[in-house]
């Protein structure tokens, strides 16, 4: 049993550390081992460590966030802190880069509202009586479970996809009787990152696809190896459920829906949806609904205190994952997309998607359908797995997501390389690589000698 268990804690480590090490490289910015910037090695111990200790994964996650944070201080002179997390707005930033900078913040805010408002929301679902009533509605087999996966995808393809495996995981507790396999809860988190994957409202990455100028139509055909997942994960998850707890046949004798909480339901996803398409910030909708529905019913506040480690455990790891100096990716092609699903299973997919934004020429549909449901392969690889976990705590055990979840890694590769024998890869760029820089025509202009300027301030301040 104990050769079992370092052979299984050797694979983890193996599958956190190489991922990132393979896009890690030494630079000019700071120290490195054997080629390998030292924040990779610090970053990579705190996964490797949130991986064993899966008790402990707040403290771990804080700890590593903590020890990133100090070491920048001490061995990267001159680090700029406050223009990482809070951006700069200057004149001079719209004039030369055409855009502002943007800093960490609005994403941190966004993922911390998200994890507390979809906890309440949940809760309000659940007492709603909805999943009360659904075993009415549900097959009383293995197709049962089939067909609540496919509501998780379906659902968040219009929605966020933490939203949509909060509601997955409120109903198939009540409709398992509080038994849900780890396999199952896999499966949940990763028919909801699917269901995103294709459209430019269901994932937080293709969200930011969309406002770089990639169209809509270019993220679509992710769907296509999204669907041939969900297919995948749907069959052998939910005959994992099944052998496990079957789904009750009836519903509860005298429950009725209470409409007055499905209405707030309601209005919060509408909320998310139209904060996210109008202000980039579907948080604000969640909160404004929720506000708005505490005058007509109790709101149950108490998901808030319930959720806030999960939440802040998710920005530690989003934050030190934004510290790593990824300044370059490999050039773009199939075989990059492909690996970047490895690599977004344990490195936020946000910055990866930042980066490749940047760089451009990707095939956005594959692209998003890597970083989106690649994150599911590992529980704390994507933020819907982190909301869901919050409501199952044994699934933050690696070891057995893993071995219980092992049909999402399968799907994954399957429904990659499905895309790619149907559409090929189809590189597009977005707008920022289709418009050239403006030029300054006069040689000895202002601007564009400030420009050198900063940029040579920037290059000798990182040495």
């Amino acid at each position: 049993m104990a050769k079992k268990q370092v052979k299984w804690l050797f694979m983890i480590a193996a599958m956190i550390l190489l991922p990132i090490w393979a896009f890690a490289s030494g630079g000019s910015g700071g120290p490195s081992i054997g080629g390998i910037r030292i924040e990779f090695f610090l970053f990579g111990l705190t996964l490797v460590g949130v991986a064993l200790f899966h008790h402990q994964t707040f403290w771990v996650a804080l700890t590593g966030l903590t020890v990133i944070v100090l070491y920048k201080l001490v061995f990267i002179h001159h680090y700029p802190f406050a223009e990482h997390l809070l951006g700069s707005n200057s004149l001079f930033d719209q004039l030369v880069h055409k855009e502002m900078r943007q800093g960490e913040w609005g994403i941190l805010l966004n993922l911390f509202g998200l994890l507390l408002g979809f906890a309440v929301l949940a809760k309000v679902f659940e007492e709603s009586g909805v999943p009360d009533i659904l075993p009415k509605y549900l097959p009383n087999d293995w197709k049962g479970p089939f067909v609540l996966l496919i509501f998780v995808f379906v659902l968040s393809s219009f929605l966020d996809n933490i939203a949509a495996a909060m509601i997955g995981g409120t109903v198939a507790l009540i409709v398992f009787k509080n038994k849900v396999h780890v396999g199952y809860i896999a499966g949940i988190v990763a028919a909801s990152n699917a269901g995103g994957s294709g459209s430019v409202v269901g994932d937080t990455t293709t969200t930011m696809m969309w406002i770089d100028g990639v169209s809509a139509f270019n993220v679509l055909h992710a769907f296509i190896a999204a669907l041939v997942a969900l297919i995948i994960i749907a069959w052998f998850a939910s005959h994992q459920q099944d052998k496990f707890q079957r789904i009750i046949t009836d519903a509860k004798p005298g429950v009725k829906v209470d409409w007055v909480r499905l209405g707030i339901v309601i209005l919060i996803l509408v909320g998310a949806i139209l904060s996210n398409v109008y202000y980039d910030m579907p948080a604000l909708g969640v909160w404004v609904a929720i506000l708005i529905g505490a005058f007509f019913t109790k709101m149950p506040w108490h998901e808030i205190s319930a959720s806030m480690k999960g939440a802040i455990f998710l920005m530690s790891l989003v934050t030190a994952a934004s510290f790593m100096p990824v300044e370059t990716l490999p050039d773009a092609s199939w075989m990059t997309a492909f690996i970047l699903g490895f690599v977004s299973a344990v490195f936020d997919n946000i910055p990866l998607t930042k980066l490749c934004l940047d760089q451009g020429h990707f095939d956005w549909g594959m692209l998003a359908y890597s970083v989106g449901f690649g994150g599911s392969m590992i529980w704390f690889g994507s933020s819907a797995g982190v909301a869901i976990t919050n409501k199952f705590p044994d699934a933050r055990n690696v070891m057995l997501w893993l071995r219980k979840g092992w049909h999402v890694t399968l799907a994954y590769i399957v429904g990659f390389f499905v895309l790619f024998l149907v559409m090929g890869w189809e590189p597009a760029s977005n707008k920022k690589h289709k418009e050239p820089a403006t030029e300054c025509p006069v040689e000895n202009c202002p601007v564009k000698i400030k420009a050198q300027a900063m940029e040579q301030y920037h290059l000798e301040e990182h040495k």
